[in-house]
């Protein structure tokens, strides 16, 4: 754009041209002194919800020090590089916006009990699979959207978070295993890091209230040290720098993993869809094109092989950013460019990461609460877009109440379910094919679903 403007132009020093200024424009480029400011935020907003599946994965594991750093550089180089591949693009691949993306919360709630029941190779098994359905569903995403309208998608979200949030208690607690579980020092750091991020988030503005949660884990991690809760043994012992490795966890494709990691990655890339939609009009005013949509979820499907290779779980775009743009009103790709070429630089830094990998789970606890919460939130936010009626209200009762009571008590199936047991830890799957069915077969549905009016007027 910037480009053909150039180009009309009688006098190559008088280009400053708008499109290289205008905050709508994603193609702008702001001066250094506001875009490296604006990308740091961006990385600051980001910054724990990123960290956040790797730090609970390698707990599930029981990875040692250098296990749990090796986790942690894959999940800010495949954050960053994904970053990259939708700011930059290769081809049809990447939307060309301002999308930061991050390790996907949707996807802990499967894989953590994937991991510790198949290991760390059957999660990152199933994270080259649902690359491989993403893309596809990119390819064909107007086709695929319809069967997810608001009302599938929220309860599945919900459902997600749900479950998410046993694990959130059992970090403020401790982490299950530890000598100290429930102890009041833990009990009471998880409060302090939960006080401090509602008050950041609700009575202060511009930083504190972006990165919220971050600057709660900070304090967080701060006080730990003199209560004797943070280990940093074995910090020292990491290389200054070094590349993660690749395949250093192994993959494996039990087919209970493969289905339940796709099945998150097709409600995942749906969902997708709106955030698109989300950046362009929170930016610029204007609906997402249909270029900007495929290549955004190409890119989303892409960037998971990353993961799979490198030990993360797929990348998604993250909604606090979104805030941002819309906050900041500077739609410039460039700006997120460069917060992902720090998370890359990050990544780069096994002693940076060992000490990020070395958080305390109390510490931790409290400000997923927060976070665990917000998906159980959004959850219901999406059901209330086109309001309950009673086919609705059917459609979330039955789906929450099998996905959720399956998994809350997973032995009354166990003669059914046999080796598939995994497949319904989480619910997630119970749940979605439960909404997707009865959203189906249940009479009343409309002609046409939001969703998939959405992806036909980008077209």
């Amino acid at each position: 754009m910037a480009l053909s403007t150039r180009s009309r132009t009688t006098s190559p020093a008088r280009t400053s041209s708008p499109a290289r200024t205008d905050p709508a424009d994603p193609d702008g480029r702001p001066p250094w002194g506001v875009a490296v400011p604006l990308g740091l935020q961006h990385v600051l907003a980001m910054f724990t919800s990123n960290l956040t599946p790797a730090v609970l994965l390698a707990g599930v594991i029981g990875a040692t020090t250098g296990e749990a750093t090796l986790l942690v550089q894959a999940a800010l180089l495949c954050a960053g590089l994904a970053t990259l591949l939708q700011t930059v693009g290769i081809g049809p691949v990447g939307s060309r916006l301002p999308l930061m993306m991050g390790s996907g919360f949707a996807f802990i709630a499967v894989a953590v009990p994937l991991a510790g029941e198949h290991g760390l190779s059957a999660v990152l098994g199933g994270v080259l699979v649902t690359a491989a359905v993403q893309v596809a569903i990119a390819l064909g995403i107007h086709r695929v959207a319809g069967l997810f309208p608001p009302v599938v998608t929220g309860t599945i979200i919900l459902v997600i978070g749900l479950g998410l949030l046993p694990s959130g208690v059992a970090l403020a607690a401790g982490g299950v295993g530890s000598p100290d579980f429930g102890s009041p020092v833990n009990l009471g750091v998880a409060a302090l890091v939960l006080v401090l991020t509602v008050v950041l988030n609700q009575f202060c503005r511009g930083l504190l209230c972006t990165a919220s949660v971050l600057i709660a884990v900070v304090v967080g991690y701060l006080v730990s040290i003199p209560l004797g809760l943070l280990d940093l043994s074995g910090v020292g012992d990491r290389p200054l720098v070094a590349l993660p490795a690749p395949f250093e966890f192994g993959v494996s494709f039990p087919l209970v993993a493969v289905l339940s990691m796709a099945v998150v990655g097709v409600v995942n890339t749906v969902d997708s869809v709106g955030t698109v939609h989300a950046v362009t009009e929170g930016g610029a005013g204007r609906p997402a094109t249909r270029r900007e949509l495929r290549g955004g979820i190409l890119a989303e499907g892409g960037s998971a092989v990353l993961g799979g290779v490198f030990g993360a779980l797929p990348t998604t775009m993250f909604s606090q950013n979104i805030g941002l743009v819309a906050l900041t009103k500077q739609m410039s790709r460039h700006v997120v460019t460069i917060g992902a070429l720090v998370l890359v630089g990050l990544s780069l830094l096994p002693q940076v990461a060992a000490v990020l990998a070395a958080i305390p789970p109390a510490v931790l606890g409290g400000g997923v609460l927060v976070l665990f919460g917000m998906v159980c939130a959004i959850g219901v936010q999406m059901l209330s877009k086109d309001g309950l009626d009673t086919r609705a209200l059917l459609v979330v009762a039955l789906s929450v109440a099998l996905g959720r009571g399956i998994a809350s008590a997973p032995d009354a199936v166990d003669r059914v379910t046999g080796q598939w047991g995994a497949l319904f830890d989480s619910g997630i799957v119970v749940a979605a094919v439960a909404a997707v069915v009865l959203n189906l077969v249940l009479p009343g549905r409309t002609r046409q679903e939001p969703v998939t009016a959405e992806v036909s007027a980008a077209r």
